[in-house]
């Protein structure tokens, strides 16, 4: 059974900074792309970064690049995100999932899909 857990989240003020980690469970992590996603109520999910396992580039969303940054660490089955330089418009349940294409950059290339994780950003 494939698991997705994300921790990290919480409560931050403007100009904060947090991490996100997402530990995979169930399936052969360093053959995934791995993504994050943000969604708020009344919205679609929005892609925000996807590492690719294959040749581990990165991309990222207009959005959050320059301040977050995806990571990932194989032996330990985890991907993470550092979140840096937080705005209020960042608010929302944030989602890591996993692919197995090489690039995946829509919600519909991931099969596999964690519970989510809310982020907070006020005053």
């Amino acid at each position: 059974q494939v698991q997705l857990a994300e921790s990290g989240g919480g409560l931050v003020q403007p100009g904060g900074s947090l991490r996100l980690s997402c530990v995979v469970s169930g399936l052969r992590f360093n053959l995934y792309t791995m993504g994050w996603f943000r969604q708020v109520p009344g919205k679609g999910r929005e892609f925000l970064v996807a590492k690719s396992y294959r040749d581990r580039r990165e991309v990222y969303a207009d959005s959050v690049r320059g301040r977050f940054t995806i990571s990932r660490d194989n032996e330990k089955n985890t991907v993470y995100l550092q979140m840096n330089r937080l705005k209020p418009e960042d608010t929302g349940v944030y989602s890591c999932a996993a692919s197995g294409r090489d690039r995946a950059l829509d919600s519909y290339a991931y099969p596999y899909w964690g519970q989510g994780t809310q982020v907070t950003v006020s005053s």
